[in-house]
């Protein structure tokens, strides 16, 4: 650990995600709220407005996996970070002036944005920290964004309260441009001269074929696409967990999302020291499974403590199973297709995370909170099944 803390790329690297999850964390209260506030807390404005932060996801994945194989992956993650900074000071023109449905546009922006860096940041990994401590940097990445899940939703909730609306997109061009700033200190990269003389639809073919040979990456996939279609029939409907079945105001989301942070961060601690011990096949299965139980639990209970304690277990879980898989990933996949197994992998997440979020709120109206929730847990508990096909210790030879 150490020894990773004196690695010049994992410091950049790990400050600017740090800013990058205290602005998102602005965006995502300020713009759930404001929505809320705009349209009389309609679920299906709100199952629109998450629609419109995953769709994006789904569409530019693939191709931005794919030019981030090919793009200096420095220069792409300033890029990204200054020309969505730049985009949420025009949205903000759009919304002085009267325009609120602009808000929704600053939502599918920083999420197409981020299908160009997101890869890139893996990449450099990759090249610049060594595999021995691959699980420790995912550890200790997936600890930080633990604590913004913690303490985002009460940072954005009170400047939503304090500032609203106009304030927070300004706050958050601002950190987005910091961010950017930070990652200037990152060393030169230079890309494989080859690699400029194969067409992108070529490269994208590669990879589609590299992920086909396969196995677990196929198994990990098929997975993906069934928890991404659970999580998204829930996800829109969180707020109104706590407004209709806790019967608490829509700002006590922020303590769910703590409670799930705590969670992240308790388990991400402990499989930062432990990720290349670990079973893969067992901490999948018991992290979906878990989360298919606390569906039904959060959707039965009363209590704000049983929910938040659900809330806690599955964070837990779900760190083991993201350390896990992130550092394998890392591992098992070589440099020059670590974008676009991201970029192939992520859409199908986001496929069924866009196609429940979409049914989210027409099947609230149709059948109410209760049925969605066990729909969502059935689905959750099938990923759990089909992630045990996975044979991790095959994945490098096929």
């Amino acid at each position: 650990m150490v020894l990773l803390w004196r690695n010049r790329v994992f410091r950049i690297v790990f400050t600017a995600d740090l800013i990058q999850q205290l602005a998102i964390w602005v965006r995502n209260m300020a713009l759930l709220f404001y929505v809320m506030e705009q349209t009389n807390d309609d679920p299906v404005a709100v199952s629109l407005l998450t629609l419109f932060e995953y769709a994006p996801i789904f569409l530019f994945s693939f191709i931005g996996g794919a030019l981030a194989d090919r793009w200096n992956p420095k220069k792409t993650v300033i890029a990204g970070d200054w020309l969505s900074a730049l985009s949420m000071l025009g949205i903000l023109g759009f919304v002085a002036y009267g325009s609120w449905q602009a808000v929704f546009a600053a939502a599918a922006v920083s999420a197409v944005v981020t299908q160009f860096s997101q890869p890139s940041s893996a990449i450099l990994f990759k090249r610049h920290i060594p595999e021995e401590q691959v699980g420790a940097a995912i550890g200790l990445s997936q600890g930080a964004m633990s604590l913004f899940l913690i303490f985002g939703p009460i940072v954005g909730t009170l400047c939503y309260s304090w500032l609203g609306l106009e304030a927070s997109l300004a706050t958050l061009a601002a950190l987005l441009f910091l961010s950017g700033l930070v990652q200037c200190a990152l060393p030169p990269f230079v890309r494989d001269a080859e690699r400029r003389d194969v067409s992108l639809l070529a490269d994208m073919a590669d990879g589609l074929r590299f992920v086909r040979g396969k196995r677990s990456l196929l198994v990990l996939a098929a997975s993906f696409a069934l928890l991404g279609l659970a999580s998204g029939l829930v996800a829109p409907l969180d707020v109104f967990l706590v407004t209709d079945r806790l019967g608490l105001p829509k700002e006590s989301l922020q303590w769910l999302y703590a409670a799930s942070g705590v969670g992240l961060l308790v388990g991400a601690a402990i499989a930062a020291t432990s990720a290349s011990k670990l079973n893969v096949r067992a901490v999948t299965f018991v992290g979906f499974a878990l989360l298919a139980g606390s569906m039904i639990a959060e959707a039965l209970s009363p209590w704000l403590g049983l929910t938040a304690a659900m809330r806690f277990m599955v964070g837990f879980a779900l760190a083991f199973v993201q350390v896990v898989l992130g550092s394998l990933l890392v591992k098992w996949v070589d440099e020059a297709y670590v974008g676009r197994v991201n970029g192939i992998l992520t859409p199908l997440f986001m496929a069924g995370t866009v196609t429940g979020t979409a049914a989210a709120g027409p099947m609230m109206k149709a059948f109410t909170l209760l049925p969605v929730f066990f729909l969502a847990a059935a689905v959750s508990l099938a990923a759990a099944f089909v992630s045990l096909g996975m044979r991790p210790e095959r994945a490098e030879n096929g």
